[in-house]
């Protein structure tokens, strides 16, 4: 097991550099239950844990006065001949590798985030998710999650176990991921279609219509003005699933909202080098290659940059945006690129859209912390009292006010209590919101 003392470096923004007292990547999952067991024991171990995937989180969620455990030294297992409809994953994967594996066994998943560089078990921890009216958060394509527990022990819950709900979206409270199962399907192809400057008015007014033109509908604005976005940005399925024909969608488009079909590919933040996003112009291509904003060969950022985000219910989708809209002035100067789509409700009970369909606001920001730390207590009281924040993103809700838009949280609670009642899996993270 590779160990070291030497610092921990900073997370993908580089605004967060890591305090952990060390820094270990186990090649093996025996090897990481010793480590647990052993509690943290040597080179300045404190006996607490968090694991780091890819390092794309912009706050402390997986900071650690401790022991950080890199689990991409852990072998590398995609097994999807196991049973029909289910892959097999090991808790190091990130999507990127896991799509092209299943996409070359004429398999897929039924969704993506913007980016596939993300690890499996950090996108799923924290609920993050991709766009579609019909497509749930990623996390709603595990069927069984498997931990190494605080005393080095396993513990596999499955899709219809009590407590399977609570464990998905987990925060890194329980354990560190070692596998899933995951659901899969025929692979399938997507087409992009992007348009220049849809009216507001227009979407708000069938902002439902909007939504569900294509299997992923995106729009982006700089809130530079607000009376267009940017862009409206369509994923379509060119399989049977599809809502709508391609012809339909634009024409709506073109005559209801006012846009004009982008005559070249568009990158989401204005004057971004176009290479690094996926293929466009209606180019139908493998679904890895598609739902994705960006692709895998390129690093994915317009630089340094901070983001934050707001899912709502879909019913408050409407005065969040135009709660949004009315704080363009304050928040356009500091913002690279906002992004608004949805996400279909679930049952899990950290997730983001629990219970309720959801609309998601997404902020990439300049990365000037101190000014948008100061700006988020303004955009959160100004949004509806339902808006939940992306665990992994920054934000500023008082920890008593987050854990009451969550009806499940002490049921969450409680079973840390039983799977980690030592709190090992804590850190100052965790301890603000209550854990």
């Amino acid at each position: 097991m590779q160990d070291t003392s030497a610092g921990a470096g900073r997370n993908w923004a580089g605004n967060l550099e890591y305090g952990a007292a060390r820094v270990v990547r186990p090649r093996s999952v025996p090897e990481l239950q010793e480590l647990l067991a052993g509690g943290g024991a040597g080179a300045g171990g404190t006996g607490r844990f968090r694991a780091l995937g890819s390092r794309h989180s912009f706050n402390d969620l997986a900071d650690t006065n401790g022991t950080l455990i890199e689990t991409d030294g852990l072998p590398v297992v995609i097994d999807a001949g196991s049973a029909p409809g289910v892959v097999r994953v090991s808790g190091g994967v990130r999507y990127g590798a896991l799509a092209e594996a299943l996409h070359a066994r004429g398999l897929a998943l039924a969704n993506l985030a913007s980016l596939p560089h993300i690890s499996v078990a950090g996108a799923i921890a924290t609920g993050t998710h991709g766009s579609g009216d019909r497509i749930g958060s990623l996390a709603t394509a595990v069927r069984a999650i498997g931990f190494a527990t605080a005393d080095g022990s396993s513990r596999t819950l499955q899709r219809d176990d009590a407590d399977f709900d609570g464990a998905v979206v987990h925060l890194g409270a329980l354990g560190v991921v070692t596998a899933f199962e995951l659901d899969v399907e025929p692979r399938y192809e997507v087409a992009q279609h992007v348009f220049d400057r849809p009216r507001w008015e227009a979407m708000l007014a069938e902002f439902d219509r909007v939504t569900s033109l294509a299997t992923s509908v995106s729009i982006f604005t700089t809130w530079q003005a607000t009376d267009t976005a940017e862009l409206l940005w369509v994923k379509q399925r060119t399989d049977a699933s599809g809502p709508t024909p391609a012809e339909e969608t634009s024409a709506f488009v073109v005559e209801r909202l006012g846009a004009t079909p982008a005559d070249r590919p568009r990158h989401p933040v204005p004057g971004g080098a176009t290479e690094a996003t996926t293929e466009q112009l209606g180019v139908a291509g493998p679904w890895h290659e598609r739902l994705p904003h960006f692709r895998l060969a390129f690093t994915p950022s317009a630089g340094e940059e901070l983001q934050s985000e707001y899912l709502v219910p879909r019913r408050d989708a409407i005065a969040a945006i135009e709660a949004v809209r009315s704080l363009a002035g304050r928040i356009a100067p500091l913002l690279f690129v906002c992004e608004i789509r949805t996400v279909a409700a679930d049952p899990l009970w950290l997730s983001l859209s629990h219970g309720a369909d959801a609309v998601a606001l997404h902020f990439t920001w300049r990365p000037e912390q101190a000014a948008v730390e100061a700006l988020l207590p303004v955009i959160e009281a100004a949004l509806p009292e339902t808006a939940r924040p992306h665990w992994g993103k920054l934000f500023a809700l008082p920890a008593e006010e987050l854990r009451g838009r969550y009806p499940r949280w002490a049921d969450f609670a409680a079973l840390r209590e039983r799977m980690d009642p030592e709190r090992c899996f804590t850190n100052a993270y965790l301890e603000r919101l209550g854990l």
